[in-house]
């Protein structure tokens, strides 16, 4: 990157070890737990805040003392160690009592995705073996509906607007809570459980197909907070953001394991607010936050105003930064130090970037000191390249390859992958045997290429690259270009099957803001201006919305394939390129057969 200084490699691993010191006395073995986490952050800090929300301040000693009427209530009611919970609830300050309080209790919650409905929750509340439902009051209708043996045997009701549904055989939660104690439960009770053991569930963005439930362990909840605690140095005047949901690993692990780490209070919001977001900022002196690359696109659109740097956050971390989005937030908001990030919800390994290298998702000063390798994939029949023997092949510098990294056993934090409730779903992530017999290797399922200076770049997930015209697209390069035309508040690139060729051609769906025309002659300039022939989109659609998951992940596989038929589109207008004309023209069966391209058949899969 122009500009751009590699620092020496024994300085990126200085500022890498700030994190790794921390959980270096980890053990998978120990028996210590996040409950017992924060009943010594509520001896030590006492009622300091924790949770900054709305104009609540709760503090340590009052979460505690709030969690522990849930484990009472939660035994009272005849669940114990090893039962599992299910959680549906918006963000509030309740969500973290509640699985931090069953917690105490040796029980496990499971975080179910807010927008999950009817057939999406059933399949959720299946996949974990839930004996119990805890619901917000405020989303209870999403369940009134269900049948009976839908839902789990208890239900319990948490309530924000004193609804009583107990008429309906619901449980008041918040009444049951009023009658228990507040002491901290017989630590006995966790007898046995170790840092290993799941401390609750969360569900894969389920981008295509249903999402899996993924197991966190209490060492992936501290170390979480540990490490990033440790990488953004972390002080007594530090304040974390939380805008996403609890139910993300994001903002359900990794900002309140910082405070519980630090003793340092987060700022929780109920959703994502553009127009609040710097007032929050400065009122409560926010230092840092965790963001979704989408999330900083919206803050870059707002208008310009002569304070925009006129507050205190100094850091931001989080995954999905486009370089474009990257540099200009940096230039215009004077933020000193973005941590991008690769990784997931489940993943065995972290990449880090700690040098503030525009465009990178990390860098692995010393890699063959990690677990991490990378397998050279090609694009074109989806899958890894293999040699003469039918072995994999490792990837050079450059070269489009899939990051694995391998399951290591021991008692140590790294390379510890819990896998899902699903065992066929965990053994699908895994490779056997990849170069030595018995050996395990976690996939990823992101594709990358590496520098000579071991800087690691997301190229897409592997199954969004598609082949067109013998060369090979990546959705996520062609989004971060297509996203400097302006106008369209999102930009969504896939790959559709075409009658009769090979491979997939472009096809983008663009989310314009109110009051913003599609320019279909500019468009089609632009991006043949700024792309390479092949990689020029086909295709156009309007949406009113994006269609995204709750943590603004596009979600690719309806789109796909709904394709380019108009039967399929929900009404949304279609365009095909027309090079002659230097433009994009309206999709008719007329244009079609006058450009040489046939109807969309219906048989696109995404994959």
């Amino acid at each position: 990157m122009t500009g751009f200084v590699a620092p020496p490699r024994e300085e990126t691993m200085r500022r890498l070890m700030r994190g790794y010191a921390r959980v270096a006395p980890f053990a998978r073995d120990l028996p210590y737990t996040v409950a017992d986490r924060l009943e010594e952050r509520a001896a030590s800090e006492n009622d300091a805040p924790f949770i900054l929300f709305e104009e609540q301040a709760i503090g340590f000693a009052t979460m505690n003392a709030r969690a522990n009427r849930v484990a009472h209530a939660a035994m009272a009611a005849g669940l114990r160690r090893g039962d599992v919970v299910a959680l549906l609830m918006l963000n509030r300050p309740e969500y973290i009592m509640l699985w931090l309080g069953l917690a105490k209790a040796g029980i496990v919650t499971a975080l179910i995705n807010t927008t999950a409905t009817g057939p999406v929750l059933k399949h959720a509340f299946a996949q974990v073996g839930a004996r119990a439902l805890i619901v917000g009051s405020e989303l209870a209708a999403l369940i009134e509906g269900m049948a009976a043996e839908d839902l789990p045997v208890l239900v319990f009701e948490q309530s924000e607007t004193g609804a009583d549904r107990t008429a309906s055989g619901w449980r008041d939660l918040d009444a049951a809570m009023a009658a228990a104690a507040d002491t901290n439960p017989d630590p006995t009770l966790r007898d046995g459980i170790v840092m290993a053991d799941p401390l609750y569930l969360i569900f894969t963005s389920g981008t295509t197909g249903l999402p899996k439930a993924a197991k966190m362990s209490h060492m992936r909840f501290l170390n979480a907070g540990e490490m990033m605690a440790g990488l953004l140095e972390f002080g007594d005047d530090d304040t974390f953001y939380c805008v996403l949901p609890l139910y993300h690993g994001a903002g359900g692990m990794v900002v309140p394991s910082v405070s519980l780490a630090t003793g340092r209070p987060f700022v929780l919001r109920r959703r994502f607010s553009r127009s609040g977001f710097w007032a929050d900022v400065r009122r409560h002196r926010i230092t840092a936050f965790y963001y979704i690359g989408e999330i900083v696109r919206y803050l870059l659109a707002s208008p310009s105003t002569p304070g925009d740097r006129d507050h205190g956050l100094r850091a931001m971390t989080g995954a999905g930064l486009k370089p474009d989005v990257w540099a200009a937030f940096v230039d215009r908001f004077g933020v000193r130090d973005v941590y991008e990030g690769l990784g997931s919800t489940e993943a065995n390994y972290g990449v880090t970037n700690v040098d503030n290298r525009i465009g990178s998702v990390g860098r692995l000063p010393y890699p063959q000191a990690t677990n991490i390798r990378f397998l050279k994939y090609d694009v074109a029949t989806g899958e890894h390249v293999r040699n003469a023997d039918g072995g994999y092949v490792l990837a050079g510098p450059h070269e489009v390859a899939e990051l694995v990294a391998e399951v290591l056993d021991g008692t140590g934090v790294g390379g510890f992958f819990e896998g899902y409730t699903s065992a066929p779903a965990t053994e699908a992530k895994l490779i056997r045997d990849l170069f030595k017999p018995g050996d395990r290797w976690f996939r990823s399922g992101d594709l990358v290429r590496f520098d000579e200076e071991d800087y690691v770049f997301f190229v897409d997930r592997a199954g969004d690259t598609f082949r067109w015209k013998s060369e090979n697209v990546s959705t996520a390069e062609v989004e971060t270009v297509l996203a400097g035309f302006s106008g369209p508040s999102v930009v969504n690139v896939y790959g559709v099957l075409v009658p009769g060729t090979e491979g997939r051609a472009g096809m983008v769906a663009l989310t314009y803001p109110p009051g913003v025309a599609f320019d279909p002659a500019g468009f089609h300039a632009y991006a043949s201006t700024h792309l390479a022939h092949y990689a020029v989109p086909l295709f156009v659609r309007l949406t009113d919305a994006a269609d995204m998951t709750s943590t603004f992940k596009l979600r690719k596989v309806d789109v796909q394939r709904e394709g380019y038929d108009p039967a399929r589109v929900k009404g949304d207008p279609l365009f095909v390129a027309d090079p002659a004309a230097a433009t994009y023209v309206p999709l008719t069966a007329a244009a079609l057969d006058r450009l040489g391209i046939p109807p969309f058949e219906g048989a696109d899969h995404a994959g």
